[in-house]
């Protein structure tokens, strides 16, 4: 399989993109080759400049639980184009669609809407500093909430260490208000509390891990994040911009059965478009402006579009509850027979084929996995028509529009690897 045509593109983007891509991850650092570049996406199928078809399983990273070009949201867009694409003043939709989260999300009491899962992590997280009147915020190691400043952080050598930047350009100070700890450890969580408690803010998680590939919360993790929080008075924030409307309708905390203070929503909020959101409890998010003196603003939040897209997305999965069992079926057959050696973890329709033979249950023990034969994996599974992420360390996801024939393809092209 030749890439010749993306391989000129990526010359082309070089010289005014850097990297010539605009994510990191898109440009196959990780894995080696040339990215192909995608020109069409159909149904469970990609389609590149080369002239190549793929089986997809990135999903544009999870929100086209659908498939690419759902009829519904298509035919969504086809209305709203006819009326405008932004206004920068209030729409009807828009209550449609916090409305719409507030009835999944019953911990979302009030909505905003934003334009990225960044900037609702990002505020969120603003909020919770401005409602408690704290500074200092608890992430997980591996657990990643978009390029903010202060989250950009690792974990130093204790397991309460106050963070250093995983990146250029964070300034020392913005680091140092994040404490890292590894996920699925309570006992390290229970300890900065104790050694930190009055100065946290909030503890802020992925209740399903998928940036450093697909991890399930221990028992009681959960559980015992939020006893903590209600101890301490800190804020339990769940990013679920990730698992929001995937892994179930009601998320991870519908499927955990435990409710967060605070969630950050994106990808299926925007069926496919680019929106997201935060909210919480009344009490909490009367505190952002205007009601309160926590400022977060943004021209193009709420924009129609994004909120049509959204809204058709959000009213399909409502009609059509079959949907959950139907993805998660498929993502099981797809990982019941994986490579030799190779451990998967799966929630739902998220899933991840680790290439160690030992458990991954947090960031440590993902690291431990063969990344040079990942890559191997990777090619091998691209040059047989199935496009998987280009990392070892993010998630894989499976769509409504996937067919038996598709997952059996798949399959078969796995269990042939032997390298």
């Amino acid at each position: 399989m030749t890439f010749d045509i993306s391989a000129a593109l990526l010359d082309r983007a070089r010289q005014v993109i850097p990297g010539g891509v605009n994510s990191p991850v898109r440009a196959f650092r990780a894995v080696g080759g040339t990215p192909p570049f995608i020109v069409r996406g159909e149904g469970s199928k990609l389609y590149d400049a080369d002239g190549h078809e793929f089986i997809d399983y990135v999903g544009s990273w999870g929100p086209l639980i659908l498939g690419h070009r759902a009829p519904c949201v298509i035919e969504a867009l086809r209305e709203t184009l006819e009326i405008g694409t932004s206004f920068g003043a209030p729409t009807e939709r828009e209550i449609d669609l916090a409305e719409a989260i507030r009835d999944a999300f019953p911990s979302m009491e009030m909505v905003r809407l934003v334009n990225s899962g960044t900037e609702a992590a990002m505020s969120a997280l603003r909020v919770a500093r401005g409602y408690t009147g704290r500074t200092l915020a608890v992430k997980f190691e591996g657990c990643y909430h978009g390029h903010v400043d202060s989250l950009l952080v690792k974990a130093g050598s204790g397991l309460a260490t106050l963070g250093i930047a995983d990146s250029a350009g964070v300034p020392e100070a913005f680091a140092a208000t994040t404490i890292s700890l590894p996920f699925n450890d309570l006992a390290a969580v229970e300890q900065a509390f104790v050694e930190r408690g009055s100065e946290i803010a909030c503890i802020m998680v992925e209740p399903i891990a998928g940036n450093m590939g697909c991890i399930r919360p221990a028992p009681g993790f959960l559980e015992g994040l939020r006893a903590i929080c209600t101890r301490y008075g800190a804020l339990l924030i769940f990013d679920e911009v990730m698992t929001g409307f995937r892994v179930a309708f009601g998320g991870a905390q519908a499927l955990y059965g435990v409710k967060p203070d605070m969630t950050a929503l994106g990808k299926i909020v925007g069926g496919g478009l680019p929106i997201a959101a935060y909210g919480g409890a009344r009490e909490v998010m009367t505190h952002v402006a205007p009601t309160g003196p926590i400022y977060q603003a943004g021209t193009l939040s709420g924009n129609p579009l994004a909120v049509a897209a959204g809204l058709a997305m959000l009213r399909y999965l409502t009609a059509h509850p079959e949907v959950y069992s139907k993805i998660e079926a498929s993502a099981a057959a797809l990982c019941a027979s994986p490579p030799a050696g190779v451990t998967v973890n799966r929630v739902g329709s998220m899933f991840t084929f680790f290439f160690t033979d030992q458990p991954v249950t947090d960031y440590a023990s993902a690291k431990l996995c063969d990344t040079a034969r990942f890559g191997r994996f990777f090619h091998w599974m691209l040059a047989g028509g199935v496009y998987l992420a280009p990392s070892q360390f993010e998630a894989g996801f499976v769509s409504a529009a996937h067919s038996e024939d598709d997952v059996a393809r798949t399959v078969a092209r796995a269990r042939a690897y032997s390298g």
